[in-house]
């Protein structure tokens, strides 16, 4: 795997980082692993495993796609003929053959920019928000618009673009491709596993600063390349202000003058949990699987309404917002078994 390096970001990710940086460091011919100031001893775990590590200045403000802009240089620097890369969030274990299979992909497939697979959550019985990234991770294969965190690019084509975004807290992977596909490249889900992922989510607040995360890279997105022919994200905001926003306040600002007949316009929410329940085309979820994904689909629109909210607010007052975290610093451990 000499023409393929690795690039592994992290920030208070615990033992899940030594599992991350492990299922990748002798299987490729560079890591890079960029801390954006963890205080979990992260760093000094990484480069006691031999893995080289960049930690980013502290006096700017941190988001995965500087990180990853930082790793993605620093490797080049230290392997300038790589071909490949292999971008993996540092909650993310390589499974076994998919580094192997991606790079073949790439190989076979010279239009093709970013190849990903099937990320599968470590722990998707533990909690019902474990279950739902689960869910969320299991999506189409064939050509696709857009990757995760967990992808393998071609070095060209990453560099063709100026690669991510280091402004966006959230959705860089899907900008980035929207700048790929605009340069005649094209992105690719293959029926591969790809990684395991560890959310840790066990509570109500990580679910909904996640979701609301969403909104704000919602917002963001349609806010770059709303514009035709691209509409990216579009769509989504649109649905996000109806059902999180707009009509709420309709049934509230008129339940007076309607004599509370307003109010039936709540009714549109359990319809639309069906209508979601409906179209969902995956035969081996379970009934209550679907059920719960449908739920936190549209019960979910109020917290990335909070986002869009965030987001737009922040961009009329000039601010940049900081980084939205759905999770708490995990500690390390010297041997783990989990």
């Amino acid at each position: 795997m000499s023409r393929l390096g690795l690039v592994a970001i992290g920030r208070n990710e615990g033992d899940r980082l030594r599992q991350c940086l492990q299922s990748g460091r002798d299987r490729v011919a560079t890591v890079v692993y960029v801390d954006s100031g963890s205080t979990d001893g992260s760093v000094e775990m990484a480069r006691s495993l031999g893995v080289e590590v960049v930690e980013l200045n502290l006096d700017l403000p941190f988001t995965a796609a500087r990180a990853r802009n930082a790793g993605f240089e620093r490797l080049l620097q230290l392997a300038p003929d790589l071909d490949f890369v292999q971008f993996v969030d540092g909650d993310c274990e390589v499974v076994e053959n998919w580094l192997e299979t991606a790079q073949a992909y790439l190989e076979a497939h010279p239009q093709i920019a970013v190849v990903c697979g099937r990320r599968r959550e470590r722990f998707p019985d533990q909690t019902p928000y474990n279950r739902l990234c689960d869910i969320e991770w299991d999506t189409p294969t064939g050509e696709a618009k857009a990757c995760g965190g967990d992808a393998m690019m071609r070095v060209e084509a990453v560099q063709q673009v100026g690669g991510y975004n280091p402004n966006l807290i959230a959705g860089e992977e899907p900008e980035l491709c929207v700048r790929l596909r605009q340069q005649g490249w094209q992105v690719w889900r293959i029926a591969a596993e790809m990684t395991r992922h560890d959310a840790q989510m066990t509570q109500w607040s990580q679910w909904w600063k996640r979701t609301q995360r969403a909104g704000h890279a919602f917002a963001e997105g349609a806010w770059l390349h709303g514009a035709p022919p691209e509409r990216h994200w579009v769509k989504e905001s649109r649905s996000i202000w109806l059902w999180g926003a707009i009509i709420p306040l309709i049934a509230l600002s008129f339940a007076w003058p309607s004599h509370g007949w307003s109010f039936l316009l709540l009714l549109g929410y359990p319809l639309l949990i069906y209508r979601v329940m409906k179209g969902m085309n995956k035969p081996d979820l379970t009934p209550q699987a679907a059920r719960l994904y449908a739920i936190s689909c549209v019960v979910g629109k109020f917290p990335q309404a909070l986002g869009q909210i965030q987001f737009h607010l922040n961009r009329l007052l000039g601010r940049q917002q900081g980084l939205i975290e759905y999770k708490s610093a995990q500690p390390l451990e010297a041997n783990s078994q989990k």
